[in-house]
């Protein structure tokens, strides 16, 4: 795992570029990859995932299929170095950030920024990208990250301060590095709507190490390394490379076995991974992961929800606390995911400050494991007749193969005792993440995968009021709580909080938290350059043949 630095009040990122590389002006890109053959050549690469992309309009999706093509071709403020250990974020389009005031955060770009298609960036653009994250504020999109940005000011062509509604801000310059940070052009996406795929890729709008010079959704994207890059990263020594969308685990497991495709990123299922270990023909990442597995409760349609004819919180709430008393994380992790997965029994993950335990002594025997009988006294206590009738929903292909077992394991340890009758459906992921945002699932599926290495990315996404889950949980005290400890600059006192927050959530069970685990990538052998570190980001620019 990995351990969080917080950013101290009023320090100043500063740049020191000197020996960076020159980019490398931009190759023809390598033709195929994934099931067609061939793998990469010593300046092109091929990539395969089975993750589905949801928009390449940054302001669109917040999912890790979508982000793992931004980090290839957006360029961030901030970013976090390869090969972090801390995850502490560093200029990377800009020259230097820094606070300015309490709520002021300022950052001047470097010089002689452009984007691909010849026009320059400037702090134009910088204001641009983020006034049109809060104004579009997609329920699918990253706005809930920006909840403590009150307003964008370009100074001038180079200098940009954000205005923040709280003071001193320790999560601030993390936000920029985020799903949130990707930088857009403003003569390119429209101020109050989302842009096309095809008309981002058409604009060439791009300002990160690569361009996309093909696109075909969640089928193939192909890059081509971008020579006016002049951020953190560098040239990238694979000048193109070509990614391909599995719809079949098992086929993308063959291609990298066979040499087909040079490296696969998420997701193998834990008998492949096992498998894998063992073939001497490939290699297997394991990195720092901080990603989690969790059950979300519908506020207003679950079982006594407030939009249900039989609307009662108290009833609701027994409801998803029984529920937590049921699960046997251990089992899952061990079963299903053969431990390359563990339990997680707080919302803050292990290795983080304020790493939660609260699932493990406030619910089933009080050490992790399951206890029918306090579910049991539960439900009865508040008159909630039983078997409790659930719609549970899972996706099949966003979080691996292996979230079928995931859930028929769920679907089991709930109905055990006869105090549940799960109705246990699936949907795809291009459905599921428009269903979700939509109350169509009462109790549902989701994975987490950090959007940086701060306690905090646990947190505000989740339980702050109108937050990104839009599960309709609201707690003032918790919405309280989580904007104090943004603002609070003491290590100590800032993990107190984080004690604080997980107690009342943990309370509501906002969240059902299940389990943990880290990143995992698969490359041919004489494939370099794979890292997979405390920035959480899977990037192409490092790998080489």
């Amino acid at each position: 795992m990995f351990d969080a630095v917080l950013h101290p009040r009023r320090r100043s990122v500063l740049l020191a570029m000197a020996g960076v590389p020159v980019l490398l002006t931009a190759c023809a890109k390598t033709e195929g990859g994934g099931s067609d053959g061939g793998g990469g050549s010593a300046d092109g690469i091929t990539a395969g995932t089975t993750d589905k992309v949801t928009a390449l309009d940054p302001a669109g999706a917040y999912d890790n299929g979508s982000s793992m093509v931004w980090t290839q071709c957006y360029g961030y403020l901030l970013n976090i170095e390869i090969g972090s250990t801390d995850g502490m974020p560093k200029p990377d389009l800009a020259e230097s950030a820094e606070f300015t005031g309490d709520t002021d955060y300022t950052v001047v770009l470097k010089d002689g920024l452009t984007f691909a298609n010849g026009n320059p960036l400037t702090s134009k653009d910088v204001k641009h990208s983020f006034d049109r994250q809060l104004a579009i504020a997609d329920p699918n999109g990253p706005s809930s990250l920006l909840a403590n940005l009150d307003s964008v000011e370009a100074v001038d062509d180079k200098t940009v301060v954000f205005h923040l509604k709280e003071p001193k801000d320790q999560t601030f310059p993390y936000v920029l590095s985020s799903p949130a940070g990707p930088i857009v052009e403003a003569a390119s996406f429209p101020a109050d709507k989302l842009l096309a795929d095809a008309d981002i890729v058409k604009a060439k709008a791009f300002c990160g190490p690569y361009t996309i010079t093909s696109f075909k959704l969640n089928e193939l994207v192909a890059y081509e390394a971008f020579d006016g890059y002049k951020g953190l990263y560098g040239a990238p020594k694979a000048t193109s490379v070509s990614t391909t969308y599995y719809a079949d685990a098992n086929n993308m497991k063959l291609d990298v076995q066979q040499g087909n495709v040079d490296v696969v990123y998420r997701s193998l299922s834990a008998t492949d991974i096992d498998s894998l270990k063992k073939d001497s023909k490939v290699t297997v990442h394991d990195g720092p992961g901080g990603e989690i597995r969790y059950i979300v409760f519908n506020f207003d349609t679950m079982p006594f929800g407030a939009k249900t004819a039989e609307a009662d919180p108290a009833k609701a709430k027994a409801v998803r606390q029984a529920a937590a008393d049921l699960i046997d994380r251990a089992a899952i992790a061990k079963d299903v995911y053969k431990d390359t997965f563990t339990p997680l029994f707080g919302y803050i993950p292990d290795g983080l400050p304020g790493a939660g335990s609260q699932f493990k002594t406030n619910y089933g025997d009080g050490a992790g494991g399951p206890d029918a009988a306090k579910a049991k006294g539960r439900l009865e206590a508040a008159g909630v007749p039983t078997p409790v009738k659930l719609s549970l929903q899972y996706n099949p292909d966003h979080y691996g193969e292996s979230s079928g077992d995931e859930y028929a394991a769920v679907k089991a340890q709930l109905e055990k005792d006869g105090l549940f009758e799960v109705d246990l459906q699936s949907t795809e992921w291009v459905q599921y993440s428009k269903d979700r945002v939509a109350d169509v699932y009462p109790a549902y599926q989701l994975g987490w995968f950090p959007d940086y290495s701060d306690a905090d990315t646990y947190l505000s996404p989740f339980f702050m009021i109108d937050n990104f889950l839009v599960n309709h949980y609201a707690n003032e005290q918790v919405d309280q709580l989580i904007t104090q400890q943004r603002s609070t600059d003491d290590a100590a006192a800032r993990e107190a909080l984080f004690g604080q927050i997980q107690d009342l959530v943990s309370e509501d069970v906002s969240t059902l938290p299940l389990l943990q685990g880290s990143q995992i990538a698969v490359s041919v052998k004489d494939l370099q350059g794979v890292e997979l570190d405390s920035s959480f980001k899977f990037r192409y620019g490092p790998l080489s043949k």
